[in-house]
């Protein structure tokens, strides 16, 4: 058992007969009354994201995971096909457990929290940026560049993102995985 004072970014936790990974949280200190825990959950198994507060010092059950680093392989359907990149073991976890299964591309690297008691994949965390080929995007036009204006552009993953004017096929770009945003081009 945990209390409120353990809650921190990624921590797995057992509440309403599910098992919810958090994603914010914020301790708030009112002037008047006790404090409490405001927190954003996602539940595992459904994907569903709830907003719920703790009250401070609430006991809570949190849940114990290992972490590990895993290599994508495939995807077949919904299930997606990874690799231990330690022992080579191979797994496969459900299409909703990832947070952007559109920009991963074969061989990039993941972390895993698989559930230490059942074995069960819980979540997969992408790396903050991945850099994908552009395959398809329209010319820019000259003279067509008002501030930051961008196009639709396609990656090799087959994702659909917007890209500035100045960038073409074959150009390879930085993308953020939590919003799926252009970064930057990418030199070779």
């Amino acid at each position: 058992m945990a209390s409120t004072s353990d809650i921190r970014k990624g921590l797995c936790i057992k509440y309403n007969n599910d098992i919810y990974k958090i994603i914010e949280f914020l301790h708030v200190k009112p002037g008047k009354g006790p404090a409490f825990v405001r927190t954003k959950l996602k539940s595992v198994t459904t994907g569903k994201v709830l907003d719920n507060t703790f009250s401070a010092g609430h006991k809570i059950e949190d849940i114990r995971v290992e972490t590990h680093k895993y290599q994508y392989l495939y995807s077949e359907g919904d299930q997606f096909h990874f690799m231990n990149t330690d022992d080579y073991n191979q797994i496969s976890v459900e299409k909703t457990i990832l947070e952007s299964p559109e920009l991963l591309k074969e061989g990039e690297v993941v972390s895993i929290s698989i559930n230490s008691e059942d074995g069960l994949p819980l979540s997969a965390d992408m790396p903050a940026s991945v850099v994908l080929e552009v395959t398809h995007t329209e010319p820019g036009v000259k003279g067509n560049t008002a501030t930051n204006a961008t196009k639709p552009a396609t990656v090799e993953t087959g994702a659909s993102i917007n890209v500035p004017l100045f960038i073409n096929e074959g150009d390879k770009v930085k993308v953020d995985t939590e919003k799926g945003n252009y970064i930057e081009r990418v030199k070779e």
